[in-house]
């Protein structure tokens, strides 16, 4: 299994404590080894870096360690492969635009039979079932709403899309536009909220510890999700199957599995801050 990391804050927040113990699960602590990528929200675009090399390993990630970009969302992936060879192009996380907007995408588990759901415009690049299943929700999204709608709407439809798409394996995914980040969890998932009064965290995976009260002002308030906890000294809070998270500037609204509303069948796809940063 792959292992994702999100972020969301409300103020513009650098995330290379969490990064730099995912990235030791990418082949040191961790069976990660088959390629890694992370992308930052910026205003209205977003960066992205992906290497095929082992993150722990990456001089690419040791520069991101080192370089604090600032971002209100963040989504990253360590993969291990299982489906779709050991390349650049399979790397998480995928990026598409729709409505204007970059959408970012990363997923483990395996899904079977995705690849025989029909696209529209939007087509994999690589061979991923992840590549795949993401294309989809956005062909989805777009033959249901050719302009973007209201933000529940939005929720209604990602809930009800990662439902479907957990019933054909597993799926745990982190998705934005660089306004929300949506979390579904199909397996395991986990996330902490950081506000005052903040206390010290100590990285699981790496000796390096951090006393948030000295990196933050008392307005700040962070979100950080991961496949499992980086932090020993913190309570996490585990999500149960099915469960889908909405995060925005930090804020978390659940959707259990049995209250998120159900989606129609879409029709056929159409071809044609002045806050002091802190980190996490």
């Amino acid at each position: 299994m792959c292992e994702l990391l999100g972020m969301s804050a409300n103020v513009p927040t650098d995330i290379r404590f969490s990064f730099a113990a995912l990235a030791r699960r990418g082949g040191e602590t961790g069976p990660h080894a088959d390629g890694w990528g992370i992308t930052f929200y910026e205003g209205h675009g977003s960066r992205s870096f992906h290497d095929a090399e082992p993150s722990a390993k990456s001089e690419l990630a040791k520069l991101l360690r080192n370089y604090p970009i600032k971002s209100l969302i963040v989504v990253a992936h360590v993969r291990k492969a299982n489906r779709g060879r050991v390349s650049l192009e399979n790397t998480h996380p995928f990026s598409r635009e729709l409505w204007g907007r970059p959408w970012t995408f990363a997923h483990n588990g395996q899904l079977k039979g995705v690849k025989k759901l029909p696209l529209g415009r939007f087509e994999p690049i690589g061979t991923t079932d992840s590549e795949h299943a993401f294309c989809w929700m956005l062909s989805q999204l777009q033959a249901r709403w050719p302009r973007r709608p209201r933000a529940a709407q939005i929720e209604a439809a990602v809930a009800d899309m990662a439902r479907a798409l957990g019933a054909m394996g597993v799926f745990n995914m982190l998705l934005s536009d660089g306004a929300t980040l949506y979390a579904h969890c199909g397996k395991r998932l986990c996330y902490l909220t950081r506000r005052a009064p903040f206390g010290t965290a100590t990285l699981i995976d790496e000796d390096w510890r951090v006393d948030f009260a000295q990196e933050t002002t008392e307005t700040d308030v962070v979100t950080v999700i991961a496949t499992r906890a980086l932090t020993r000294d913190e309570t996490w809070t585990e999500l149960a199957r099915g469960d889908t998270l909405v995060l925005t500037e930090g804020a978390v609204r659940l959707l259990p599995a049995e209250a998120a509303p159900r989606l129609r069948a879409a029709p056929p796809p159409c071809d044609g801050s002045s806050a002091r940063p802190g980190q996490v």
